[in-house]
């Protein structure tokens, strides 16, 4: 009995109140799925297939009890927009329950509450001691009236430790031009997009029924951003960027399709209130190591951009959709990656004459709250095939992270509905 209360003693504090059998028993042995569930992993990791959901997985969240919430892009069969599965034998996992009758993007945890975005709103649900949904049909809404234009509609979320809450409104543009896609058209002036999109939006975390005139434009100049987290280690907020496609095809004279297909870079920035991202009047140029200004307003892959604009934190090649982000601090891994970024890349379909690329889980490493080297592969083989990877016909797509309370990390499959748990194997 003195060995179990001083392992209860030693217990998070959120978990202390419920004092549940996930908390009070040592996790079960993780045994990897036959190859690694098909992934490759830098050596002394593993990883399993947790379920197979039959739906869209997007984003993730796991309890301190250990409950799974996923966020479907599109409702099942039954009209759910978000399931909760339970812990199985050897690191697997079933679907208990299914509830919200909206698709979406967004799914967090944070101090009791389940927090979830549809593409114009954001919910929250209560949970009870065992890390369950007390409230299914009655979620109380906390944010509306985000606006969906159908493109680049994905609310994504994260919480800071101070009670807010911050969602990515995505510009329902490529460029802000006057015919959206459309070659040589130039951009529109003091871009109109900005003024409801483009950007992060903070709100209250708890204050329901908030609309934009209650929230407060954290940060703007963004394009589209999908993943982004909170880092703890400096008490920042992080995004991830998907910048603008098409140099080649709306600027054929200043860009080759080659160029196009490596241009821009896929940005990660630590943003702080009032920046300034630079969108769409600049992109970031990996090779040049320069913000430069877009054609739409002047540019021609010589002229740099407004030095006004923030600085990308760090940089990753074009076109690779990056969906998910997720600052590691547990302690199952090596000590390297503590405190570092997973990135989840969706996977391209514009390096065209290039091979398509992505379609994998990156590890950036961080110093001091601050991207220190080079970001490595740290989760492949998703796609299935190279020549799969090269024509984008992925089998799976990395989405959505997310670390569980032993340190474990979870990765989504939007396209094939997959979750895979990694883990490290300290023997």
């Amino acid at each position: 009995m003195k060995r179990n209360l001083t392992r209860y003693l030693l217990l998070p504090a959120a978990l202390v109140g419920s004092l549940s059998l996930y908390a009070l028993t040592t996790p079960p042995t993780l045994v990897a799925d036959a190859n690694n569930a098909g992934l490759k992993l830098p050596t002394g990791f593993g990883a399993l297939v947790v379920a197979e959901t039959g739906a869209r997985p997007r984003h993730l969240t796991i309890t301190p009890q250990g409950n799974i919430y996923v966020k479907l892009n599109r409702v099942n069969k039954a009209g759910q927009g978000i399931l909760m599965l339970q812990p199985t034998s050897g690191g697997k996992a079933e679907v208990k329950t299914g509830f919200g009758d909206y698709g979406g993007t967004g799914m967090y945890y944070k101090d009791g509450y389940l927090y979830a975005s549809s593409d114009q709103e954001v919910f929250r649900y209560k949970l009870n001691d065992k890390g369950e949904v007390t409230n299914p049909g009655q979620p109380e809404k906390i944010i509306t009236g985000l606006i969906n234009r159908r493109q680049h509609e994905s609310k994504s979320i994260t919480l800071d430790n101070a009670g807010n809450v911050y969602v990515n409104i995505g510009a329902y543009s490529n460029s802000c031009q006057q015919r959206d896609r459309q070659k040589g058209s130039l951009g529109q002036p003091n871009c109109p997009v900005l003024d409801s999109a483009g950007g992060i939006w903070q709100f209250k975390a708890n204050q329901l029924n908030q609309t934009y005139g209650n929230g407060t434009r954290y940060t703007t100049g963004l394009r589209n951003v999908v993943g982004l987290d909170w880092n703890q280690q400096d008490n920042q907020l992080f995004v991830m960027q998907h910048g603008r496609d098409q140099l080649h095809d709306i600027f054929p004279d200043m860009y080759t399709s080659q160029q196009s297909a490596q241009l821009p870079a896929e940005c990660m920035y630590a943003v702080k209130k009032g920046d300034n991202a630079g969108w769409p009047y600049l992109y970031y140029d990996p090779t040049q190591n320069k913000k430069m200004l877009a054609p739409e307003y002047g540019g021609d892959g010589k002229k740099e951009a407004d030095s006004k604009f923030i600085d990308p934190a760090a940089a990753y090649p074009a076109h690779m959709a990056p969906n998910g982000l997720l600052f590691y601090t547990g302690n199952m891994f090596p000590e390297r990656y503590k405190n570092g970024a997973f990135i989840a890349f969706h996977g391209s379909w514009n390096r065209a004459p290039e091979p398509q690329a992505g379609y994998f889980v990156v590890f950036q490493p961080f110093k001091n709250g601050k991207p220190d080297g080079k970001w490595e592969v740290f989760a492949d083989n998703f796609a299935g095939t190279p020549e799969k990877v090269a024509s984008g016909r992925a089998d799976h797509r990395p989405c959505g992270l997310a670390q569980a309370p032993d340190g474990s990390l979870y990765v989504t499959d939007d396209s094939k509905g997959t979750i895979y748990r990694i883990f490290y194997n300290k023997k």
